[in-house]
């Protein structure tokens, strides 16, 4: 959507910043009646943080299935308000939300399991851990049965990436990047076909792709543009 992000409060007179505060009231008296002062920009992102601390407890003493249903709620709403357009800029991908909706699928995984593993509870702690500091485990520490979990949470995070990028680039043109983000589609695609059942360094170097391409997007590096395609052209 396009706003105007900065606001002066019609009560107090107080400015601030939507774009960073996520809220329409005023943060001095609470008035929700404001004006802007700036032009419209797209602006996707929702500045409101993944809280889960108050979760994390329960997990740690390790009665997942007590918090599951509460985790994945949370998950949900964070990852359906998060974007990559700020003040008009497109963003590269980043690692928070690849975490948090890698925790999303491991943790539906662990619920529906009958038989967990101390494998796999260690290693929905250590997403649990890492979401809010967007600490993206190596592929060799996930266990085989969370595999497919990451490919299909990765391909949907990349899906939702590529939306915004291509309507970002209605106003912006660029042929290399809109060639470029048709390669991505076409692997993101493949990978929700096979649902996320791909070699784990497939769905890394999807990852590393799109986040080269944004940078591409955001900073004109020609460089990230060439090593993305060239990732992309060695994926099978």
């Amino acid at each position: 959507m396009e706003i105007r992000g900065r606001r002066e409060c019609a009560e107090c007179g107080t400015r601030w910043s939507y774009y960073e505060t996520g809220s329409v009231s005023c943060p001095d008296c609470g008035s929700i009646r404001s004006v802007g002062v700036d032009e419209r920009k797209r602006h996707t992102d929702s500045a409101a943080p993944l809280e889960l601390t108050d979760l994390k407890t329960t997990l740690v003493d390790g009665e997942v299935g007590d918090v599951v249903d509460e985790l994945k709620t949370r998950l949900r709403e964070y990852i359906r308000k998060r974007g990559f357009v700020r003040e008009g800029q497109l963003h590269p991908l980043d690692d928070e939300i690849l975490v948090a909706a890698e925790l999303l699928h491991a943790a539906d995984v662990y619920a529906r399991s009958r038989e967990t593993t101390d494998a796999e509870y260690l290693y929905v702690l250590t997403l649990v851990d890492g979401v809010e500091a967007g600490d993206r485990p190596e592929p060799a520490d996930v266990p085989r049965s969370m595999a497919a979990a990451r490919g299909l949470a990765y391909a949907t995070i990349i899906s939702k990436y590529r939306r915004e990028a291509v309507t970002w680039l209605e106003e912006n043109p660029d042929a290399e990047a809109q060639s470029t983000l048709g390669t991505v589609r076409d692997h993101e695609k493949r990978v929700h076909a096979l649902d996320g059942d791909v070699p784990m360094a497939d769905s890394e170097a999807l990852v590393r792709a799109t986040q080269e391409l944004g940078a591409y997007l955001a900073t004109d590096d020609v460089d990230a543009l060439a090593t993305a395609q060239n990732r992309l052209s060695r994926l099978g």
